[in-house]
């Protein structure tokens, strides 16, 4: 792993697992990041300072690591937070619709719950998750949100693994290539 750019000033706690979950995948856990008290702080304040003009309504976490970084920046935004759950967590009067899409991994669906007493209409929404690999998780949910009418205003991440994606529009903590 070569890191290409860092803006974390606290110790870049990563650990990865060559052949996870499956043969030929390195995983990144980004999980370190996120147990250290001090290095949650400052990401969820680089995320404040990337979001706080960007008149957000929710922000929209994938499920599940990403639950954690959303829950965190909307409680601090004072906004809503949307949590996008794998398919058959929710029960289905509060499922507002179905994305399929591919992982680097396999295939994958998720399931982007109903808001309360309004819709995705003319909403403006930022979506946050750990790792940015090949970018369908976020490019699918960003589609979903929009055939809503809704408006994705942003997205980022903790890691960007750019050599996957080309998304030069993606807001990342720290990018990096495989190598």
């Amino acid at each position: 792993m070569k890191i290409l750019k860092n803006k974390l000033k606290n110790e870049l706690n990563i650990r990865t697992q060559k052949n996870y979950p499956i043969e030929g995948v390195e995983f990144i856990d980004i999980m370190p990041l996120i147990i250290q008290k001090e290095t949650l702080k400052e990401i969820i304040d680089l995320f404040v300072e990337e979001t706080i003009n960007k008149n957000i309504n929710y922000i929209v976490a994938p499920e599940a690591r990403g639950f954690l970084l959303g829950s965190a920046l909307a409680d601090r935004l004072n906004i809503g937070c949307v949590p996008v759950r794998k398919q058959g967590k929710l029960p289905p009067m509060t499922v507002e619709t179905k994305i399929e899409y591919e992982k680097e991994y396999g295939k994958d669906i998720v399931e982007l719950p109903k808001l309360v007493n309004t819709t995705y209409e003319n909403k403006n929404f930022y979506i946050i998750d750990d790792i940015y690999a090949t970018g369908n998780t976020m490019e699918k949910i960003k589609e979903t949100i929009e055939n809503l009418g809704g408006r994705v205003v942003g997205e980022g991440v903790i890691l960007n693994i750019v050599e996957l994606n080309n998304n030069k529009d993606v807001f990342s903590l720290i990018d990096i290539n495989e190598e």
